[in-house]
């Protein structure tokens, strides 16, 4: 096993993420907390579509070797199946007309792909084949989504002597949700094992494989931002909030200077420099696959270091006011240091607005891959991203005929992702954000 820089941050942090939620579920109120949101079905449908973009981003994240993930292991041999140029989703034939000796006369055809297998001849053969393989996935998933019923029932009176959280609230949603994502997940994963199930790109790659592939890409740039962006934005915002004075105005000045340098600018300049610098160091970055990955991770590291700023003002905000409150001020009156004001009293009244900022600013990162790339200081054209595959095809749209698979599969799974964030933020901030109404 040989994990890069990206996946051993990735992992790192959703094991820290995992065992802190864990943790948390100790205390009465983030019970409660989990309990609102479990009530709403929206996002209970949201956040099980988030786990299994989680779970296929892991499974990516896992490298046996630079080149070659447990997700290669398991779509091979997509990664390495090749066609001569575009085909369109589900088809047997080439999308482009090829000019060839027929006998003692040239004609056009449209040549057969090299994918398919050879009992699938023509378009009836296709359609059976699909229906067969459409029943097998269906059984399946009624099969398991039963097996998750009889859990959620099993574990009914757990979850509600335990943790007082009523699986019944949204059991329909989640069900039905969980249906769907496995329904989708085998059928499109047998499917992809006779047919370019998204068609193939100009290179005859398969569409369908590159859009699974960009699922880590997303989750990377959305989580390890993040990651980079937190330790500035709660030091600098707390520290701002409570001491006041000069260290208020200091720090006031810093982000409001950067705030004034347009964002993307800043984050051009900064990629740029990077870039440079790994161009003229190659031999810390050996194979491509390390210079890759070197500039995804420095892509996160200046996404993180210019994006914090608005947290750091709400953070900022909200110690002004605490540092106001009697408990506070009885706890300052008492003798007790500033260290530990801040690590007993301030931190953890701050802690909501922290978690619900940064799933929200989630969806904002995956879609600042894309239109990085667009303009050209995004990833490495090496990796594989929503973001290129959208560069990548906005010529394809002008060709006739038009070849428009390869922007919908990328923009369909990036609105699904940036949708569910979306959907569960809202639910998140409803449900911790002591300033909301309780229903």
């Amino acid at each position: 096993m040989e994990l890069l820089w990206t996946d051993q941050c990735f992992l790192g942090v959703l094991i820290i993420s995992l065992i802190v939620t864990l943790v948390s579920l100790r205390k009465v109120h983030t019970r409660q907390a989990f309990k609102r949101i479990f009530r709403r079905p929206l996002a209970v449908s949201a956040g099980i579509v988030l786990c299994f973009f989680l779970a296929i981003g892991v499974i990516d994240s896992i490298h046996l070797h630079q080149n070659d993930s447990l997700l290669d292991r398991v779509m091979a041999p997509l990664g390495a199946s090749f066609e001569k140029t575009y085909s369109a989703p589900l088809a047997l034939n080439l999308y482009s007309v090829e000019t060839v000796w027929v006998g003692d006369k040239v004609e056009q055809v449209y040549p057969r792909l090299k994918y398919p297998p050879a009992q699938i001849k023509n378009e009836t053969d296709k359609f059976w084949r699909i229906k067969q393989l459409f029943g097998k996935a269906l059984a399946w998933s009624v099969s398991l989504t039963l097996v998750l019923w009889l859990l959620m029932i099993a574990g009914k009176r757990f979850t509600k002597k335990r943790w007082h959280i009523s699986p019944e609230k949204a059991g329909v949603a989640a069900l039905v949700t969980f249906f769907l994502c496995v329904m989708f997940l085998l059928f499109s994963y047998w499917l992809s094992r006779e047919l370019h199930l998204l068609g193939t790109g100009k290179i005859g790659q398969d569409i369908f494989y590159y859009t699974v592939k960009s699922i880590r890409t997303g989750l990377i740039i959305g989580i390890l931002t993040t990651l980079f962006m937190l330790p500035l934005a709660l030091i600098l915002g707390i520290a701002a909030g409570y001491f006041g004075g000069i260290i208020d105005d200091l720090i006031q000045y810093l982000y409001t200077t950067l705030s004034s340098i347009p964002g993307v600018l800043l984050i051009t300049a900064s990629v740029l420099s990077m870039q440079t610098y790994i161009a003229n160091h190659p031999q810390q970055f050996s194979t491509l696959s390390k210079n890759a990955d070197a500039r995804l991770f420095a892509l996160c590291l200046i996404l993180g270091v210019t994006s914090w700023t608005s947290l750091c003002r709400l953070l900022r905000a909200e110690a002004l006011k605490l540092r106001e409150v009697d408990y506070v001020m009885a706890a300052r009156a008492l003798g007790s240091s500033s260290l530990t004001i801040l690590r007993k009293h301030l931190l953890p009244n701050v802690m909501h607005i922290v978690l619900i900022t940064l799933v929200l600013d989630f969806s904002f990162l995956v879609l600042a891959e894309a239109v990085l790339s667009y303009v050209g200081v995004g990833v490495s054209p090496m990796t594989i991203s929503w973001g290129n595959m959208i560069n990548g095809a906005r010529l394809e749209l002008a060709r006739e005929p038009i070849v428009w698979w390869p922007m919908i599969s990328a923009f369909a799974f990036m609105f699904t992702l940036v949708l569910a964030s979306n959907l569960f933020a809202d639910a998140l901030r409803d449900a911790f954000d002591p300033h909301q109404a309780r229903t």
